[in-house]
């Protein structure tokens, strides 16, 4: 059967620029290392999807709409549905010394911010530089090659999916228990210090309590551990393995 509006699923995917076949992004480790994508802050993993509300592009969403799981699909995204028209009106020439400290390092090609908007340096000379505020893939035709891997059905399944889409650590780093109608989430003692843990709650609390509505709680669970007294249980031990044996 086809997935309905909300549905949670599972896809991997590679998409390629249709004029050229540049591979511009993947969900796959390997193939990234294959076309030299590869990130290690990157997390490569099936991408989480809600069919039918924008957490991809239309052309694909669309696309996503009419499959099953197991389908593989091949999914042409054109700039209407994708990234959108070349605007001209988002080439800009900027003054150099808008630039700041940074005026002097600017070459042809570099990626640069600019009223908290960020483009593509085009041309640099007589004092100004050139900015392309469109995106880099405006006006291409993207090609989606699909694996439908599968939909999520039961609570844990969805639950597992969302941590993972939300959680910026190490698949094995993530635990969570659903006691009846409570969750408890075990945050990963990496991200304790980060500063957008906070907007992960809040992301992963939305999605959580959306897509498994018999949910009422969740608890967030912070442990720390007293680094003092780890240090002190080690001590004895140290101390007895280094006293020479009695004769």
């Amino acid at each position: 059967m086809a997935f309905t509006k909300g549905s949670l699923i599972l896809i991997d995917y590679t998409a390629k620029v249709k004029d050229s076949n540049e591979v511009v992004e993947t969900t796959i480790a390997d193939e990234a290392k294959k076309h030299n994508l590869f990130q290690e802050n990157i997390k490569y993993q099936p991408k989480l999807v809600s069919v039918g509300e924008s957490w991809v592009l239309k052309g694909l969403d669309d696309a996503l709409a009419n499959a099953k799981a197991g389908d593989k699909l091949t999914v042409d995204v054109t700039p209407d549905k994708g990234f959108g028209e070349r605007d001209s009106g988002k080439v800009r020439m900027i003054p150099l010394r808008k630039l700041g400290e940074d005026a002097d390092k600017v070459g042809v090609g570099d990626t640069i911010e600019v009223d908290q908007k960020t483009g593509v340096v085009r041309f640099v000379g007589s004092g100004r530089v050139q900015v392309d505020f469109n995106h880099r893939l405006a006006g291409k035709t993207v090609v989606y090659d699909v694996n439908v891997l599968k939909a999520l059905e039961t609570p844990e399944d969805k639950i597992n999916g969302i941590l993972k889409r939300h959680l910026p650590v190490e698949d094995s780093k993530i635990s969570s228990k659903l006691n009846g109608n409570t969750l408890d989430v075990t945050i990963p003692e990496e991200i304790f210090g980060a500063e957008s843990l906070r907007i992960i709650k809040h992301f992963i609390q939305m999605d959580a309590f959306k897509f498994v509505p018999t949910l009422e709680k969740i608890n967030f669970v912070e442990t720390y551990a007293n680094k003092k007294t780890e240090k002190k249980e080690e001590k004895p031990q140290e101390a007895a393995a280094a006293a020479p044996a009695k004769k």
